[in-house]
């Protein structure tokens, strides 16, 4: 599963926000943009969680989508 695989909406940040709180941490840069854009639901914190998320070790997001896919 990659980003271009999932429906990118607020929910679904929030999610992943909640999936990165376990693997980086609550202060991650990811984890707090993720969970910007999931309480503001706006194009612009979307799209900066998204290049956000996309720095992450490719573990992290492996780990992440994996935990949301679950959900």
């Amino acid at each position: 599963m990659s980003m271009d695989d999932i429906k990118i909406d607020p929910a679904m940040m929030g999610r992943l926000a909640r999936a990165l709180i376990f693997i980086c941490g609550a202060d991650h840069a990811a984890t707090k943009a993720l969970k910007l854009a999931s309480e503001s639901g706006a194009e612009r914190d979307i799209k900066a969680a998204r290049a956000q998320f996309l720095k992450l070790k490719s573990s992290d997001r492996s780990a992440a989508l994996t935990m949301v896919k679950d959900e």
